[in-house]
């Protein structure tokens, strides 16, 4: 569990949080999405930027998955960043996985699957 700082307001969240909606999503990766604009016309609903406005920011017209919240993540060692098939536009975007599959994986001599 870390806590990462939004910068944007007071407000933090929970890295377990994140990994938990992600595992929801039925992938292992986030695209970030980071957009300055208005959150109902917002490019990518399902980004980090969307999720942590819908749910920590203290003005959801504020663009919130910016590189240093990305940084900070990876500095957990539960995310890796990568490039990765945006569900929103279809085009590869820049986002995070969860690393812990793959740590299971060298666990068992396995190469991770990325969904």
């Amino acid at each position: 569990m870390a806590r990462i700082n939004l910068p944007y307001g007071d407000t933090v969240f929970d890295s377990d949080d994140l990994k938990e909606y992600i595992k929801r999503s039925g992938k292992n990766y986030i695209i970030q999405g980071q957009k300055a604009c208005s959150r109902v016309d917002h490019p990518k609903p399902h980004s980090l930027d969307c999720w942590l406005r819908d749910n920590y920011a203290q003005n959801p017209n504020t663009k919130q998955a910016v590189n240093e919240v990305i940084e900070a993540l990876i500095h957990t060692g539960d995310f890796a960043e990568g490039t990765f098939p945006c569900p929103d536009s279809g085009r590869n975007c820049k986002g995070i996985r969860i690393r812990e599959n793959e740590n299971a994986c060298k666990k068992e001599g396995q190469r991770p699957i990325y969904k």
